[in-house]
């Protein structure tokens, strides 16, 4: 297990966090001792792995099977114009060596699939699934209700996007088991119904906010402050400027 010691330097870049009464140096080892998996490294992966990375987290694990390409850069930050053509992977561990050299970053450069996705979940504390797609949505959701690890979801749409927290393993303040995945979308819609973002398009700030979002999640979820979003759907409008909240149950 990695030391959470945290040495002089690391006093000091994480001093605003460490003034905070809810995270203090205690919270501060938390995130240091962190294993995080980021699934794909792409709008909403991006401000994830930056703000985590800045954050302290100690190891960040990366998901993508993609190269760069030009069309990335309008929404994917993470990424600069030097990357276009390297693996998403291999760009994203060098924009966060630059932004926390502190932090240890592990590649896997693969499509997450049904079959391998528990045994990958099964070695980190916290997974934020950053995906495009509703196979791989399924394949996470569900390796994660088995291995018992906490899943940070969201997706977003041309100009809005939608977050949640999925822990079906525990109970709530109710008694009853928290919903899962397949509580809130028990299947998949047919393949051509929701366009991808290469077709509908996408605004790029809006992945920001809700790849945002997710890092606050997680950073709640390792530290142990605040109400996750567990049982709610967070949706956001950026056209009206608008936040919701919808309440949802296990079936």
């Amino acid at each position: 297990m990695m030391n959470a010691a945290l040495t002089e330097e690391e006093l000091e870049r994480y001093a605003r966090h460490i003034v905070l009464p809810e995270i203090g140096g205690a919270g501060q080892q938390k995130l240091k001792r962190a294993r995080v998996l980021v699934i794909g490294a792409g709008g909403l992966g991006a401000p994830v792995l930056e703000y985590l990375a800045a954050a302290g987290v100690g190891t960040l694990g990366i998901v993508d099977d993609d190269d760069v390409s030009l069309s990335n850069l309008q929404r994917q930050v993470i990424h600069g114009t030097d990357a276009v053509g390297v693996a998403k992977t291999d760009s994203a561990k060098a924009a966060i060596a630059r932004i926390n050299p502190n932090v240890s970053v592990e590649l896997h450069q693969l499509r997450l699939t049904a079959e391998n996705a528990p045994a990958l979940i099964a070695r980190y504390d916290i997974i934020v699934d950053g995906s495009d797609n509703f196979e791989t949505r399924y394949a996470v959701a569900d390796a994660c209700a088995a291995e018992k690890r906490p899943l940070v979801h969201a997706a977003v749409g041309r100009f809005d996007g939608s977050l949640t927290v999925l822990k079906p393993f525990e109970t709530g303040a109710d008694g009853r088991l928290n919903p899962g995945y397949r509580d809130l979308f028990p299947e998949a819609p047919p393949p051509g119904l929701v366009p991808s973002c290469a077709v509908a398009g996408v605004v790029g700030a809006l992945t920001g906010v809700v790849g945002t979002l997710q890092a606050m999640e997680a950073i709640k979820l390792i530290t142990g402050i605040g109400e996750p979003l567990v049982g709610r759907l967070l949706l956001y409008d950026a056209l009206s400027a608008r936040f919701d909240t919808i309440r949802y149950k296990r079936n």
